[in-house]
């Protein structure tokens, strides 16, 4: 006999039995309304918006997501995780560095970024720059070092 899982608040489960194990199925759906996601301004000086993250969701993730802004002529500030971390561009150009590595970005690209690398973003045209950051294992003030 199986255990029945640990469901969060929004999830339904029913069971059914086999000859020798009982089994569960889980249905869970979480639907996030980024518009009544709070913005703040994270430690990197970009405009935050958490989409999914463990500790503060009660989900069972390894890694968090969540959607930065950076205004025309903005960067981040130098900073380093503890995490690799990936950018998703939706909208706006922009010159993403990595340690010495520099290249231009756009929307429809993905940028991955090694855990311990030196990093910033500049938006580099007339329009926000709005990107999606996911970062594995989910990030924690901890383990995020900013650099200036």
């Amino acid at each position: 006999m199986t255990e029945k899982p640990a469901m969060g608040p929004a999830c339904t489960g029913q069971g059914f039995q086999t000859n020798k194990n009982t089994f569960y199925s889980i249905i869970c759906m979480l639907i996030r309304d980024l518009a009544k996601s709070k913005k703040f301004i994270a430690g990197d000086a970009t405009i935050f918006r958490s989409i999914l993250h463990p500790a503060y969701d009660g989900l069972d993730l390894c890694y968090c997501l969540g959607q930065a802004v950076l205004k025309p002529g903005k960067a981040s500030l130098w900073h380093r995780l503890k995490s690799s971390e990936a950018y998703f561009i939706l909208k706006g150009t922009g010159l993403m560095q990595i340690d010495s590595e520099k290249a231009k970005v756009k929307p429809g690209q993905t940028i991955f970024i090694p855990k311990n690398a030196r990093q910033r973003i500049k938006n580099t045209g007339k329009k926000s720059l709005v990107f999606l950051c996911i970062v594995s294992p989910a990030w924690k003030k901890k383990d995020e070092k900013v650099l200036e």
